[in-house]
């Protein structure tokens, strides 16, 4: 069973509204995915999460998405090429500032939501987030979507120097072609903690899922996204952490 790393989208909470169970999952995660502002999280909430992860001992990525607060960074807007390359250059810019001023650094970059399904749909896209990537750090890991096929996202890698880091979820369906089933859709998101975790051990063993097509599916990843938005939620981020880890 190969060593996944577990990412969490974190730091999501605003001013005095607070999202997800951040102390609660911390401890059981390898990655935690902070929220940048503009989607979600505000400067105070930058910097407790970010100290939250370091105590734990836990890598910090930032979560670039949408300038969209409203709407959770999960509608598609219409932007060009340099100006994705701006939105991640300010944002990955902060949390880094955020990171260092506590003696850290941000290790690794995973766009959130619309931005994040838009670069996986759209090729020139996809190559302004990793040419943004080179830009400000080619050391810097980029997470993405681990799909039926990862060899036209890892050439754009190559070509720019920038490490991919393929990700898969353990709580959504996908299609027969590896791309996650629309949170739209009946059964796109998992909410039974048996089913999330079997589908977790099934991809860090190698083992085909079953699309929604009913076709099998093998993904090649390297990260595991996992959700502690709720109690139960934490509960099966504890139970693949424990499944995970070898005796």
């Amino acid at each position: 069973m190969s060593r996944l790393l577990l990412n969490c989208d974190i730091g999501e909470s605003f001013g005095n509204w607070t999202l997800g169970l951040d102390a609660e999952v911390m401890p059981f995660i390898d990655c935690a995915n902070v929220a940048c502002g503009f989607h979600a999280g505000d400067p105070s909430i930058m910097r407790k999460t970010v100290s939250l992860a370091f105590e734990h001992g836990v890598q910090v990525g930032a979560h670039p998405a949408y300038q969209d607060l409203q709407g959770f960074g999960r509608r598609s807007m219409a932007y060009t090429p340099q100006e994705i390359q701006d939105l991640l250059h300010y944002q990955i810019g902060a949390l880094d500032g955020i990171c260092r001023a506590q003696g850290g650094r941000v290790s690794y970059v995973k766009p959130h939501g619309a931005m994040y399904n838009d670069m996986m749909a759209k090729p020139a896209q996809l190559r302004a987030v990793i040419q943004a990537m080179a830009a400000y750090d080619a050391s810097l890991p980029l997470m993405l979507m681990a799909t039926r096929d990862n060899s036209a996202a890892q050439a754009l890698g190559d070509e720019y120097g920038v490490t991919l880091w393929f990700e898969a979820f353990a709580d959504r369906a996908y299609d027969s072609a590896g791309h996650l089933v629309s949170r739209q859709l009946p059964g796109a998101v998992h909410h039974d903690p048996e089913q999330i975790i079997q589908q977790a051990l099934t991809i860090a063993r190698g083992e085909h899922l079953m699309a929604s097509d009913g076709s099998p599916l093998l993904l090649q990843a390297n990260t595991l996204c996992v959700h502690g938005d709720n109690a139960s939620s934490v509960a099966a981020v504890q139970r693949i952490r424990e499944a995970l880890t070898p005796a």
